[in-house]
């Protein structure tokens, strides 16, 4: 399904707290000091996760509240959002604040979409730092409980978490299929292991080792439906066992009346 393969990510968050420089070490590599104003950059980016090709849609919006409209379209159209503000900015925080209230006023299923809430300019943080990390996650985990959403702090200049970002917006998305073939995988080894553990303790409760063909028909009845091994070999073991056992007393009681008869005799 396309909508599966594409993602849109929508940034959002004030002006001048880097969210283009943040898109552009990502992307690019580069960053600069010089400052320009956004009205709105769209970036395509393709990767191949596992043989499956995800496309990514990266929309850095204005931080600017003078285009509406726009504004109104990029939320509705976005799979994710990552809202930006500068640690050393206390009234971008207020901003963000407000980006999530427009969100969450135009997207009934604002709680299921990924948001990931970076705080960017960490690198001057120690010296000018005006908004706490933990007044963000009070007010994203306490104030707004129930959202599919992480707080990081970044620095583009300094290229420190600005991949994780974006490795987070994936991992909240649940777009990636590499993940989900991995879970398929352990799945696999641990139904594997278990079958593995469960034939050796047969083994060990076992006195004497079964028949070559009882085993063949055993791993064919695993390896066809591994639920009903257990319940297969719960019908047959006692049934066998049973016959061995009265097989063996029918047996002993003929000879004691044989004997019997020979000494009456």
């Amino acid at each position: 399904m396309s909508d599966l393969e594409r993602i849109r990510l929508v940034i959002l968050g004030g002006a001048g707290v880097g969210k283009s420089s943040i898109v552009k070490r990502f992307l690019f590599k580069t960053y600069t000091d010089k400052y320009r104003a956004t009205v709105e950059d769209l970036y395509n980016r393709e990767y191949d996760l596992g043989g499956v090709t995800l496309k990514v849609d990266i929309l850095d919006t204005s931080g600017d509240m003078q285009f509406p409209a726009m504004r109104r379209l990029s939320i509705a159209t976005a799979h994710a959002f990552m809202l930006v503000y500068a640690t050393t900015s206390g009234p971008s925080f207020q901003c963000v604040k407000q980006c999530f209230e427009e969100i969450r006023e135009q997207r009934a299923d604002f709680q299921d979409i990924p948001i990931v809430i970076a705080g960017n300019k960490s690198d001057l943080a120690k010296t000018h730092r005006e908004v706490k990390l933990e007044e963000v996650t009070d007010w994203v985990y306490c104030e707004l409980p129930r959202l599919r959403a992480k707080v990081l702090e970044c620095s583009a200049k300094e290229d420190s978490n600005v991949t994780e970002l974006f490795k987070t917006m994936l991992s909240l998305s649940r777009f990636l299929p590499v993940g989900s073939s991995n879970e398929g995988t352990s799945g696999l080894k641990r139904r594997s292991s278990a079958y593995v553990s469960a034939s050796s303790s047969r083994n060990k409760n076992r006195n004497a080792s079964p028949s070559i063909s009882s085993d063949k028909k055993s791993s064919l009845v695993d390896a066809v439906d591994p639920a009903t091994t257990s319940s297969s070999d719960a019908k047959l073991k006692p049934r066998s066992r049973s016959l061995i056992r009265r097989a063996s007393r029918k047996t002993k009681q003929q000879i004691n009346n044989a004997s019997e008869d020979c000494n009456l005799q």
